[in-house]
């Protein structure tokens, strides 16, 4: 995977979850207020580049792991086939 891939991929994916869980949070713990859409905003802003930094950082460790996990649950479903078929 490329630099400016991860770059973009972790920007866009930081947008999208930053923007839905500000929102969803902010509307948790305020409501519909007056100055919802200026506090959302807020939150947004303030969490966006964190989010992007996180997910830029931790993305290939986060890949490896997922990796490593789907390779292990495969590894076990192929474990377990085999000792079905060995006892039929």
């Amino acid at each position: 995977m490329s630099t400016r891939y991860r770059f973009f991929f972790s920007l866009f994916m930081s947008l999208v979850l930053s923007l839905l869980m500000t929102a969803w949070v902010t509307w948790i713990n305020l409501g519909v207020v007056d100055g919802f859409l200026m506090k959302w905003g807020t939150a947004f802003i303030t969490a966006w580049p964190a989010a992007a930094t996180i997910s830029y950082i931790f993305g290939p460790r986060i890949h490896q792991v997922t990796t490593w996990v789907i390779e292990n649950q495969n590894k076990q479903k192929e474990t377990d086939y085999g000792t079905a078929e060995n006892q039929l």
